[in-house]
């Protein structure tokens, strides 16, 4: 079981309080500077602001207390590195000079652009501009046009919008595109003689249905007295990317591929991530690989990690196998079926080591040729999923353990880990009070009661719409997992030694693990400087392309729901707060917010944190997580990204009407099936299902 470390403290630049940290600006202007290790931000006046902006990661220098000599007061001296240097916004042309005037509230200036780089943008286009320059000298800084929106459709300008807001570029630079360009389709003959030719071994990709960039692949051979070997290999992306080169710079910057809905942002120019380091079937590909020996029962004896070129025999995607996996005919389905068998060994035995049995519910969107939501499909992990997930884990694991396990001048190799603390004990124990009602009592003595406690629930609440609220919550009591040089240790995974090498087409640090592995393979070890700097800035990323996701499907959820205005839903409480709770409806897993206004008429609710739930003051009525409601749909504002519902039942009193339902429905509508129990009339067929209404 991974061991529990508290992270280092970010301690002052020597002779000065100056402190590196990420800037939070507030509506009203004020700022604060987030810095691990201190017990309080340090609060920024707008004047001491210098030129930084929401999100950037700043240099700050601590020059007092505020008033009440309380929180430490500082001035911005340096702007480390930004979060978004590019905007969408109006263009304003003057005759000698133009401006874009940003729709972001968090770019508080516009943006001065010389004629000469308005690039054909005019007078009151709607375009996206970047930041070329900008000095603590000039009040505005100086940018170009990049392009220009206006002929876009609303999707298209919403979606390049969330991208730049996280400070994810909508291009590449020319000198990356350059870079990428340079290298050649075929294989190099000396190249090959230096890997392990693994082109004669039976070697297949599993990926989604429409993904282009495949970074894994999987080989399968049979040995005598019942042993195989399977060969875990992944796109040698290093071999491409030269240390230091413009495409090495930009990729760092990106650090992950951004997945949207109808898009991807990728971390690598097309040439490479989708042509020359994307594992195509019936193509020769340089790949770097784990090889293991490993039986019908999941045991390891042996494997093997270096370079290799291999050939892919046959593209599978999940759907695919998985109908072979049960039962449907197919190519290769003896092996396929061998290796599900492994997965499905090695699965187990993670399980009674201590990992955490969360599974994933996966939203995807069908999408009409504009970018529209037309329906919205619920995609679980199954079989064959799982069968790739654990040949991946097997591999992270065996080179995280392998360098784990190598020292340069007596002291550990810096190495980017995939680190996961244990629970916050403090939101652990509520949680455990809450999971109490659906009948799960939490052993909270030791790290592994406490992952068993998680598996017992989670398989209590399995098939029941409780469970994706329950897995939710419970994964927010978890911390999150970073990289670091600092190995803690897995706790989810249950792992002393994990890292992620196995996708460097769409992740930054797997690129990082590529390059130290070899040489650690190669006994030549160069130990990057400020790698714990690139493991923060890699897990930033991460996490501003999650926000990034997240913004994104909530965009096109809401655009789903506004054909639905006025339908009702069954739904799950998903959150709770102040000001009302969150309903998630079963059939779409659509978010909106139930306003504690509209359950004025029928008690005055006040919030009870430790049991995550709304509660009547006079009546004792509870809305709480994990309760089954109905809900109607009120609106859904894509400008606020916002479902708001009222709800039509209480829980657990299936037909009874809160007050004040139907009021202003008008003369001769139709009775809803609950106002029809409600009032004792026999309820109307329902027309709700899961697809779209019909026009």
């Amino acid at each position: 079981m991974p061991k529990n470390t508290k992270r280092k403290n970010n301690k002052p630049d020597a002779g000065k309080h100056i402190y590196t940290g990420r800037l939070e600006v507030t509506r009203s202007g004020m700022g604060f500077v987030v810095v691990d290790g201190l017990e309080t931000d340090i609060i920024i006046d707008r004047d001491s602001m210098d030129t930084a902006l929401n999100g950037d990661e700043v240099k700050v220098e601590v020059r007092g207390h505020n008033d009440n000599n309380r929180r430490l007061k500082g001035t911005i001296t340096e702007v480390i590195r930004r979060k978004q240097s590019e905007f969408s916004g109006r263009v304003e042309v003057h005759p000698h000079f133009a401006f874009l005037i940003p729709e972001s509230e968090k770019m508080p200036v516009d943006i001065f652009i010389p004629l000469h780089l308005l690039n054909g943008a005019k007078n009151g286009d709607h375009a996206m501009g970047r930041i070329v320059e900008w000095t603590g000298k000039t009040k505005n800084p100086v940018g170009e046009i990049v392009s220009v929106l206006t002929h876009q459709s609303v999707n298209e300008i919403a979606m390049q919008g969330l991208l730049v807001e996280n400070g994810f570029p909508l291009s590449f630079p020319d000198d990356v595109l350059e870079d990428a360009a340079r290298y050649p389709e075929y294989l190099d003959i000396k190249e090959i003689a230096k890997r392990k030719d693994i082109r004669d071994v039976l070697t297949v990709t599993i990926d989604p249905v429409d993904a282009k960039d495949f970074d894994d692949a999987l080989s399968f051979k049979e040995l005598k007295g019942g042993w195989y070997e399977v060969g875990v290999h992944i796109a040698d992306v290093s071999h491409y990317i030269e240390p230091g080169s413009a495409l090495d710079k930009e990729a760092y910057r990106r650090a992950t591929s951004v997945y949207l809905p109808d898009r991807v942002s990728p971390m690598l120019p097309e040439r490479l991530s989708n042509e020359l380091c994307s594992l195509r079937p019936h193509e020769d590909k340089y790949t770097f690989s784990a090889i293991f020996v490993i039986n019908e029962h999941g045991k390891v004896k042996d494997h093997w990690i270096g370079k290799t070129v291999i050939h892919s025999d046959r593209r599978y995607s999940y759907e695919e196998v998985q109908e072979i996996i049960e039962g449907a005919d197919g190519d290769n389905a003896k092996v396929l079926h061998t290796l599900n068998g492994i997965a499905k060994k090695l699965r187990s035995q993670r399980f009674k080591k201590g990992a955490i049995n969360f599974s994933s519910q996966e939203v995807r969107f069908q999408l009409d040729e504009t970018g529209k939501p037309i329906g919205i499909v619920i995609k679980e992990s199954k079989e064959a999923h799982q069968l790739i997930e654990e040949f991946m884990l097997l591999a992270n694991r065996t080179i995280a353990e392998y360098v784990g396990g190598i020292k340069c001048k007596g002291e550990n190799v810096p190495f980017p880990y995939r680190v996961h603390d244990v629970p916050d004990e403090d939101k652990l124990k509520v949680f455990s009070l809450f999971a109490g009602r659906f009948g799960v009592k939490f052993d909270l003595s030791s790290p592994g009661t406490i992952s068993k406690s998680f598996n017992a629930m989670l398989e209590t609440v399995r098939g029941n719409p409780e469970q994706h609220v329950l897995e939710q919550l419970g994964i927010r009591t978890m911390s999150k997992a970073v990289y670091t040089t600092d190995n803690i240790g897995h706790y989810g995974l249950g792992f002393e030694h994990y890292c992620h090498f196995t996708s460097p087409i769409r992740r930054y640090p797997d690129v990082l693990v590529h390059r130290i592995l070899q040489e650690c393979l190669e006994g030549d070890i160069h130990p990057i400087k400020h790698l714990e700097a690139q493991c923060r800035h890699c897990s930033d990323q991460e996490r501003r392309a999650m926000e990034t996701e997240r913004a994104a499907n909530k965009y096109k959820q809401v655009e789903f729901m506004q054909d639905y205005v006025g339908d009702d839903f069954e739904a799950v409480i998903s959150g709770v707060a102040t000001f009302g709770f969150w309903a998630e409806t079963v059939a779409h897993k659509c978010e909106g917010m139930v306003s504690i206004n509209d359950l004025g008429d029928f008690d005055d609710f006040e919030f009870n944190e430790g049991e995550y739930a709304l509660v009547g003051r006079s009546t004792g009525l509870r809305f709480a997580m994990g309760d089954k409601v109905k809900v109607r749909v009120v609106s859904a504002n894509l400008a606020k990204r916002q479902i708001d519902y009222s709800v039509l039942e209480l829980p657990d009193q299936p037909g009874r009407k809160l007050r004040g339902v139907g009021r202003s429905s008008g003369q001769g509508r139709k009775l809803t099936a609950t106002e029809s129990f409600a009032y004792g009339k026999k309820p109307a067929k329902s027309k709700i299902n899961n697809n779209r209404k019909k026009k």
